[in-house]
């Protein structure tokens, strides 16, 4: 599958990105975000960092680069579009993804490895996942608490559209777990049409066995196999 990752100013997650991707046997373009031409990729991956400093807000200029205008008009023609950590944020800020990102509930960046619950079983990135563990991902963020509305999370739930909750090692979905403070323990959500998809955690910095942990090899291996199906279909 050809990918283009998209770089802003202030990225610092593309070439992990990049590297994740390209190793799992993937073509990998950089897209940069003055450009409009999104080099006839499959799929579009924005990555975590700092977009423009994070001024204003996470996500808030990137939403406005022109790059940004091409990849929602792919994401609504039906092309695949993840993004990951301040991705999500992007995301959100473009209307892609329902919902926002704000502040921890400590008002401190978190760096750390976290545990996520799978929860979408028709979303591609966590439809082949077992519901009965947890995987561990890092995660690194200060903007990072899912905030929606009471009516948006019962149609998120009602829809299937989240993908991810933060839990406990063994599973427990609880208020202890939930350390950003996180609408529902909300780790990540796709958009309706199941083809867009955010989390924060970063499953590209857990997917190689020389880091310890290839726990977010995993989540890709769901995403792109149900991709390919959905293809071949």
């Amino acid at each position: 599958m050809k990918i283009g990752v998209v770089v802003f100013p202030g990225s610092n997650c593309d070439h992990d990105m990049i590297y994740t991707l390209q190793n799992l046997g993937h073509e990998v373009v950089e897209l940069w975000h003055k450009d409009t031409d999104l080099k006839q990729v499959e799929m579009v991956a924005i990555p975590g960092g700092f977009s423009y400093g994070d001024y204003l807000r996470s996500g808030a200029i990137a939403r406005f680069s022109p790059i940004m205008d091409s990849v929602i008009d792919f994401a609504n023609a039906g092309g695949y579009v993840l993004g990951v950590c301040n991705g999500f944020q992007v995301l959100c800020e473009s209307g892609l993804l329902p919902g926002t990102l704000l502040h921890n509930t400590s008002h401190t960046f978190v760096c750390k490895n976290v545990h996520l619950s799978p929860a979408s079983k028709t979303a591609a990135i966590s439809a082949n996942l077992d519901t009965e563990r947890t995987y561990k991902i890092p995660v690194a963020h200060g903007e990072g608490r899912y905030y929606a509305s009471d009516e948006v999370l019962d149609q998120l739930e009602a829809n299937d559209q989240i993908l991810f909750r933060y839990a406990s090692a063994d599973g427990h979905i609880s208020e202890e777990a939930n350390f950003n403070g996180a609408s529902r323990n909300i780790a990540g959500v796709c958009n309706a049409g199941k083809n867009v998809f955010g989390m924060m955690p970063h499953p590209e910095r857990a997917a190689d066995i020389n880091l310890g942990n290839e726990d977010g090899r995993l989540l890709f291996d769901s995403l792109f196999s149900n991709i390919s199906a959905t293809a071949q279909a």
